[in-house]
């Protein structure tokens, strides 16, 4: 009872209320509260709204060396994949940071490409999207090489940007090839001096 006749006294010494009146607007105003607030956002709308707080970030996965071509399969277009961008051929998992570098964010255009010379150059232009620095200046360089060690700290690397495989392994047919059409010739010159 102590603590009733307390909080009686204060209600009415602060706000010149009796504790009926007080506690009738303070529940009149949280009715009020609620009512204008279901008017402008549904009640879906807070469940939307808590599960995209709700993402979890999966482990980096170590893809290792990928072709340009199978790193755009990591721009966020399917929800199952890692967002995945490049810096100067390194490969960096962004997924942590989503909302910039997923579908619809500021950086969006940047995940499944090696964004180097867009990073240099500040620039947010298409055909800046690639991994080719020449030509840029030492102070555009070294605005790459800052954006490169905040990526480093912030993000896992995942791999590296390989060059296209299949020009390589045709390169390696081609030297197998060369290899057994000499070893051929080199037969049928000492069948030919027998």
């Amino acid at each position: 009872m102590a603590l009733w006749s307390t909080l009686t006294e204060t209600i009415n010494h602060y706000t010149g209320l009796s504790p009926a009146a007080f506690f009738t607007i303070v529940a009149l105003m949280v009715v009020t509260y609620k009512v204008v607030c279901s008017m402008f956002v549904a009640a879906e709308d807070y469940v939307a709204v808590k599960k995209s707080n709700e993402f979890v970030a999966r482990e980096p996965v170590q893809l290792g060396d990928v072709t340009e071509e199978e790193l755009r399969a990591y721009d966020g277009s399917d929800p199952n994949k890692p967002l995945l961008m490049a810096i100067k051929g390194q490969i960096y998992d962004v997924s942590r940071s989503r909302m910039f570098y997923g579908p619809g964010g500021p950086y969006a255009l940047f995940t499944g490409r090696d964004a180097s010379r867009a990073l240099a150059l500040m620039s947010f232009d298409p055909k800046d999207l690639t991994g080719n620095i020449e030509g840029l200046s030492d102070s555009e360089l070294e605005v790459l090489q800052d954006w490169e060690y905040k990526f480093m700290e912030k993000y896992v690397k995942v791999g590296q940007i390989f060059p296209n495989r299949n020009n390589n392994e045709n390169e390696v047919e081609a030297s197998k090839t060369d290899g057994n059409e000499s070893q051929e010739n080199i037969t049928e010159g000492i069948e030919d001096s027998k």
